[in-house]
């Protein structure tokens, strides 16, 4: 049989998204952590009055309207900011521009999976440094490794815990690489290390409007950090890596954060109420900043919770990897949603 591929991308695998149902199909999906409410009704009037002239035109390269839009929200410059489609278009770019053999990329674990399979698509070296059962950062070890990129997610996936800002700033002034800090979940998290990229070139941050701002469905994220370091992605980004309807939407999601607030503070409440339901029924429940909560049967039975949850049409996650075999993560859904889970989960005892 013909080998068409290079030897590393024959050897991996690759990434496993969650599960999407097919259509027509009623579900309640608590897998992948979308939002559980609809996107600000100003990004619905942006559909709406869509101009289709702006679809025969190749769209601006840089997305310049949604980089002003999200420089007036965070109180950064325009230039400090690059835009892809979706925070893992940009996590490929960093990769791609300092990832190599004989460079070593080097991440805790558990964390997102997609750092090891974009590691792997470049044939880099994979440095994996376990979190202990309590997530604290291996900050000596991950300084040791030095690695051209450490990703850090914080907040987590799948644990939800945050990293401490002064921890990051120790990380950061130790590598002599680039620390990527990944913020997908920040907008439900009490603190944020946006302020490290002003102190060190070396520190990117990367954010989605997929989760806070409901708008998965879009792809849409960004970066923020020093324009010396942006310049190295500007060389690997694809042309038009941002649509026209992305920017406007995008734009339109970033400004307004009174809406977006309102429903992270929903999902808030939800998160405690849904976190102390599961701690009645026996589970346990890690503390969370994010819209998910990684859980553990009192049993340890994830994997059957998991099938037999499905079979009643509704959706958690399970990882089959060390460390969560004998876990799950639930993402935060509406109230009814989380109560129908929670009475599944009765049911199932």
């Amino acid at each position: 049989m013909t080998e068409y591929f290079r030897a590393n991308v024959e050897a991996m695998a690759g990434y496993v998204p969650g599960e999407q149902p097919k259509p027509g199909i009623q579900i309640i999906k608590l897998n992948s952590n979308e939002n559980p409410y609809p996107p600000t009704p100003a990004v619905m009037a942006v559909l709406r009055n869509f101009d289709g002239e702006l679809l025969r035109r190749y769209p601006n390269a840089f997305a310049q309207e949604f980089q002003q839009a999200a420089s007036k929200v965070l109180g950064v410059p325009s230039d400090w900011i690059i835009v892809g489609n979706g925070s893992d278009d940009l996590l490929n770019l960093m990769i791609r521009a300092c990832a190599e053999p004989g460079r070593k990329v080097v991440y805790p674990v558990p964390t997102y999976v997609l750092y090891k399979t974009l590691t792997q698509v470049q044939a880099a070296e994979i440095m994996e440094i376990p979190y202990g059962e309590d997530y604290r950062l291996p900050l000596e070890e991950l300084i040791a490794v030095n690695g051209s990129v450490t990703f850090i997610a914080s907040p987590n996936s799948p644990s939800g815990h945050v990293v401490p800002t002064d921890e990051m700033r120790v990380l950061a002034s130790k590598l002599s690489g680039v620390l990527v800090i990944d913020e997908a979940y920040v907008d439900f998290a009490e603190e944020d290390a946006l302020a490290l990229v002003k102190e060190y070139e070396n520190v990117i941050v990367i954010r989605t409007l997929s989760k806070g701002y409901s708008l998965a469905g879009i792809r849409l994220g960004f970066s923020i950090g020093n324009p010396h370091l942006l310049s190295g992605l500007y060389k690997v980004k694809d042309s038009y890596n941002i649509d026209a309807i992305a920017c406007k939407v995008g734009a339109a999601a970033i400004t307004d954060q009174a809406y977006k607030n309102a429903c992270v503070a929903k999902v808030k409440t939800s998160r405690t109420k849904l976190a102390t339901d599961l701690k009645k029924l026996g589970f346990r429940v890690w503390d969370s900043q994010t819209n998910f909560l990684l859980v553990q049967p009192p049993q340890g039975n994830a994997s059957y919770l998991y099938q037999k949850l499905k079979e009643q049409g509704i959706l958690v996650r399970y990882f089959q990897q060390p460390g969560l075999e004998d876990k799950l993560r639930i993402t935060v859904g509406t109230d009814d949603q989380n109560q129908a889970l929670v009475e599944a989960l009765i049911d199932l005892k």
